[in-house]
């Protein structure tokens, strides 16, 4: 079977958030072990300057949400982002998996020379060709946030190794 670019967009977005919706079970799990509040992890930071591990996980489910939405041609759901607990930020990357999962493949496959326009900072645009915005820009991008939100976990303390941001809880 030939790859399609559908295939190199849906399932990979929806296998990174269900590799980091497994993370953050494990952080639940660590923290309980360790009795403390699992929702102190989400102001961690690995630098001040950074965001801290919420905005890393709304940054990851928009990231594939918009970026799917763009390759399709289709409006993608608006979240508030007022996410604040671990159960909260587990319930984003679960809508976003299931609105992930009503994107026909037909909507994506054939778009691979389409121009993409996308905001880059607060007031400037950038304009792509279809395939080159999902591997230059929409995939890297989620991949930046997802593992920078393992790596806050791992930081803190959390037992995850590589088997766990690659294969989830198959790997587990």
């Amino acid at each position: 079977m030939a790859i399609t670019f559908s295939s190199a967009s849906l399932p990979v977005f929806q296998t990174a958030l269900s590799n980091l919706l497994h993370c953050l079970e494990k952080a639940e799990a660590s923290a309980t072990a360790r009795k403390f509040d699992v929702n102190v992890l989400c102001a961690a930071r690995l630098a001040p300057d950074m965001l801290p591990f919420t905005a890393q996980i709304r940054i990851a489910c928009d990231a594939a949400k918009n970026g799917t939405a763009r390759l399709a041609g289709i409006e993608a759901p608006k979240f508030e982002d007022n996410e604040t607990t671990f159960a909260e930020l587990k319930a984003r990357i679960g809508k976003t998996l299931d609105w992930l999962a009503t994107v026909p493949a037909t909507a994506i496959d054939g778009r691979e020379e389409a121009e993409i326009v996308f905001p880059v900072g607060r007031d400037k645009t950038r304009s792509m060709q279809g395939e080159a915005y999902l591997k230059h820009y929409a995939l890297p991008n989620m991949f930046f946030h997802v593992v920078t939100a393992y790596a806050l976990l791992r930081h803190n303390g959390v037992d995850l190794g590589k088997v766990d941001y690659l294969a989830g809880p198959q790997g587990a």
